[in-house]
């Protein structure tokens, strides 16, 4: 049974890092990181509720521009996080405009953005009512590395090195629901809203006993009502749920890998950087960056499905292929490379 999000990298590996996460079947979406975002549609902007910046360099944030644009005049409300210093970093940005037009906006576009320290979170307000100015208090948390806890899912960080504050990220279902169509078939029961409601009632734990009543096709007024469990037993196959984790610019430094392998451990798809190959790792080193053998090592010693490889440097632009041999032979524990 597939996840219930299809989860995409945005742009090709040598150009900015951004992960798309759509989910099926409902008109929204999940970001990690916020390059070059040009090659995303509209439409799919419009979806995105939360958006997860491992760090503020250019080509990890340039693309909050595009999303801003298309955000104001609606009525949306948009969730941000980011290490330390992002709060400055997202204000600065917000400062860089006039607003004095927005007052004009019948629409209420409100930027809720969080600041994850490794102890704490710290969270303000951005109102488009009051030109972005943010809120005069903000809100200190303490911070278990949990980011977002939804019924059906939760997303963690940790924080890594990259000569600077970095985070990681992992997002992960709490358990896969798919729906027996011949069996609603079997029932007569109408597809429609109400499959939301009943999957949104299964993560939450509501009590089992619970009446239900639902939409028969014999006729349009035609309804039943069964228990929640009595349901789930016959249209609702439940499976373990999902994992994806995004590990971008991080140096592959013992510390940062133990953090790595522990945020990733058992990851159906693991997206991570592979910006220089292991003959260039004293550059890695000095850049605080991965290199392609350490991606796979990674791969391999967090026993994931599958991993996708991005964020290459310009000098390998004719000969990407070695990377990604390189990250396959750690991956398959066939490389003899020592050490890095």
């Amino acid at each position: 049974m597939g996840a219930s999000f299809l989860p995409r990298l945005v742009n090709g590996p040598f150009d900015d890092p951004a992960l798309f996460v759509p989910f099926r079947h409902t008109n929204r979406a999940l970001l990690f990181d916020l390059g070059d975002i040009t090659s995303l549609a509209a439409r799919d902007i419009l979806k995105i509720s939360h958006i997860f910046v491992t760090h503020t360099h250019m080509d990890h944030f340039a693309g909050f521009d595009r999303v801003l644009r298309l955000f104001l005049g609606r009525d949306k409300t948009l969730f941000l996080y980011g290490p330390q210093g992002f709060l400055a970093n997202l204000s600065g940005k917000l400062a860089g405009y006039c607003w004095n037009l927005v007052k004009n906006y019948r629409s209420r576009l409100t930027l809720h953005a969080t600041e994850l320290h490794p102890d704490r979170t710290v969270s303000c307000r951005y109102a488009g009512q009051n030109a972005f100015s943010g809120d005069d208090r903000t809100r200190v948390m303490p911070f278990n590395g949990v980011v977002l806890n939804e019924p059906a899912l939760t997303v963690r960080a940790v924080h890594l090195d990259h000569g600077t504050p970095v985070l990681g990220f992992a997002m992960r279902e709490r358990f896969h629901i798919n729906i027996d169509r011949g069996a609603l078939d079997r029932l007569g029961l109408r597809p429609g809203p109400w499959l939301k409601r009943f999957k949104e009632l299964l993560y939450a734990g509501v009590d089992p006993t619970t009446s239900l009543c639902l939409p028969l096709g014999r006729g349009h007024d035609a309804s039943a009502t069964v228990s929640l469990e009595s349901l789930k037993q016959a249209i609702a196959r439940i499976s373990p749920g999902h994992c994806l984790a995004y590990i971008a610019d991080a140096a592959g430094t013992p510390a940062n890998l133990e953090k790595m392998k522990m945020l990733a451990d058992g990851a159906d798809h693991l997206f991570v950087e592979a910006a220089f190959a292991h003959r260039h790792r004293a550059i890695a080193r000095n850049k605080h960056h991965l290199t392609a053998h350490q991606a796979g090592t990674l791969a391999r010693a967090c026993r994931v499905k599958r991993y996708s490889l991005f964020h290459y440097s310009p000098r390998y632009t004719d000969c990407p292929a070695d990377l990604e041999a390189e990250a396959q032979a750690a991956f398959r524990g066939e490389s003899s490379i020592r050490g890095g």
